[in-house]
């Protein structure tokens, strides 16, 4: 009894410390990008799997990735006050 004791709080420290070293998913992120013929301002997501159509305009990336969409909406509301983005 004591073998299977032994045995299975080996396997549950193996297991546990399995689940702590696995290293977690890189969460999402935001940036702002700004499309050249309008220049307005948009705020992106880096977990979409497509990148913004290039239909009529082209766009440029204005900004660092940042983790949160509040801090991507503050990037994009500073640039509407300095006038560097129309909407």
């Amino acid at each position: 009894m004591r073998r299977v004791t032994a045995l299975c709080a080996a396997a549950l420290v193996v297991a546990s410390s399995a689940a702590v070293a696995r290293p977690m998913p890189q969460q999402s992120g935001y940036y702002v990008i700004r499309w050249d013929n309008t220049g307005v301002c948009q705020i992106w997501n880096t977990d979409l799997q497509q990148q913004p159509l290039r239909f009529f305009s082209d766009y440029k990336v204005v900004s660092k990735p940042v983790p949160t969409f509040a801090a991507a909406n503050a990037i994009q509301e500073q640039m509407r006050m300095s006038r560097s983005c129309t909407l």
